[in-house]
């Protein structure tokens, strides 16, 4: 009768502990997913740029160099490894500052602001941007949930027996969290 019971309660050990090592699997996997959202959209952005300074290069001469910006950080975020992702995000916040100058000249040229072309691409990067913040949201949930399990019992235990690690988080730079300076004087 104990062999039995001694057997029962190895196999349920057995489950749990097979359970709990799958839902750490399944948590890392979410986490890698979410990260290549990002890529996607990243890759999106990167495809529009050229075609944004393409549009923008006959209305606005004297923006070369905001342009000339964009499209080095737009190299250089390509050549980022694909699991440096600290660096990623910040080249990425880069051309998204840089993009913000872009998308000001629309006010600055009416011609530019009447052109479909141009138009129709701002249109798309602002979804894009806005697919970039979700997405960026998703992976901090999705980073927050898997490294909860790292350190809740009982998986935390199987976490340190196979080797998982912690996932970082992606944070706003400080200098876009500071309140923009309003001014009501002309």
């Amino acid at each position: 009768m104990t062999i039995w019971i001694i057997l029962a309660i190895v196999i349920i050990l057995a489950i749990v502990y097979i359970t709990t090592y799958n839902g750490l699997q399944n948590a890392k996997v979410y986490t890698e997913e979410s990260w290549s959202q990002i890529d996607v959209q990243l890759k999106r952005r990167n495809d529009l740029i050229p075609n944004l300074v393409e549009t923008v290069k006959g209305y606005a001469a004297h923006e070369k160099e905001t342009l000339s910006q964009i499209v080095e950080l737009r190299n250089q975020l390509t050549q980022v490894p694909a699991d440096d992702h600290e660096e990623k995000m910040k080249v990425s916040n880069q051309i998204t500052d840089s993009l913000k100058t872009i998308f000001a000249l629309r006010e600055a040229y009416p011609d530019l602001k009447a052109n479909q072309e141009f138009g129709k691409l701002m249109e798309e990067l602002t979804n894009t941007e806005n697919k970039i913040a979700y997405s960026r949201q998703l992976y901090n949930s999705s980073a927050a949930l898997y490294d909860r399990k790292l350190l809740t019992f009982p998986s935390n235990i199987v976490a340190n027996i196979h080797h998982f690690t912690k996932v970082e988080y992606l944070v706003t730079p400080e200098a876009e969290k500071e309140a923009p300076k309003v001014s009501f004087k002309d």
